[in-house]
């Protein structure tokens, strides 16, 4: 096993964006918290977040494999760079480095046993991910999106087990963007997913009823969005100058979403529209701490 196809398989890339979500959720609560420990945090929080997350990926190519060996059969396991042993293994290896680093932190820093049963469940919802979720559909669409957005209750945990109400409203605003794309991609896919037999929101209600739900679930988000404004955040002023791009972009996705016919190109479209909208929004959530 060669050190590129590791990597390969981790999909670095992927956690170290989740891994931002822990470092916004540091930040935006660490008044009254010493450097130190804040360093501290960033530095085992991040490798905490970024290896159970790499776990996710790689009990997710293993679950996959049979497929993949039809449609993606260059990924590491199918290709026979990785044989499913040492991705199993490499699957139990990134957890233990990633609940040790958990451990670790709450040893120096006398944190308790809380963030460690949240990095426990992180590990926990990408193995259920793999093993039933994405076959559910809509769940499986809940789970993705409480994966990706629980980096910012964990990164607050840290600081203090007194997590104002801004972090939730963080997390609920990723967790209703993401949810929302997510049923989109089922419209955009909803052939391939039938094939598969993969039982999406799409596929259950139909595409109209699951854009609508799409729909609402993006005004979930923009409310969310706004909320963070009347609370005690750091720097209110800076959150939102940068938070008006971010709701310009989940407004346009969700008039193109209002539309009576969408084609797979208009799906594919509102897909990356609201993509753009995570990242904006997590712009503006690392503003807020500033």
């Amino acid at each position: 096993m060669k050190l590129k196809d590791t990597f390969e398989i981790m999909r670095p890339v992927n956690d170290i964006m989740g891994s931002l979500t822990v470092i916004i959720g540091i930040l935006n609560t660490r008044t009254g918290i010493s450097i130190i420990n804040v360093v501290i945090n960033l530095i085992l929080g991040i490798i905490t977040y970024f290896f159970i997350a790499a776990s996710g990926m790689i009990i997710n190519d293993i679950y996959d494999v049979e497929i993949d060996k039809i449609n993606r059969p260059d990924r590491p396991i199918p290709s026979g760079r990785i044989t499913l042993k040492q991705a199993k293994l490499l699957w139990v290896i990134t957890i233990a480095i990633g609940m040790g680093c958990a451990i670790i932190n709450s040893m120096i820093l006398n944190l308790g046993v809380l963030n460690i049963l949240f990095a426990l469940f992180f590990a926990f919802i990408g193995w259920l991910y793999a093993a039933w979720g994405k076959k559910s559909g809509f769940p499986g669409n809940i789970i993705v999106s409480i994966s990706f957005s629980i980096g910012l209750i964990y990164g607050a945990l840290l600081n203090s087990s007194n997590i104002p109400a801004y972090i939730y409203f963080f997390f609920l605003t990723s967790f209703f963007l993401l949810l929302s794309r997510e049923i989109i991609k089922g419209c955009e896919d909803i052939e391939g997913d039938k094939k598969e037999n993969v039982k999406t929101l799409a596929i259950r209600v139909g595409i109209k009823k699951a854009k609508y739900f799409s729909l609402i679930f993006a005004a979930c988000a923009i409310l969310f969005f706004i909320l963070p404004i009347f609370t005690n955040i750091i720097n209110p002023l800076l959150f939102l100058i940068t938070m008006i791009f971010g709701l310009i972009d989940v407004g346009l996705a969700i008039i193109l979403m209002a539309r009576k016919e969408l084609s797979k190109e208009d799906f594919k479209k509102v897909s990356l529209i609201l993509k753009a909208g995570g990242f904006l929004g997590l712009i503006a959530f690392i503003f807020a701490s500033i």
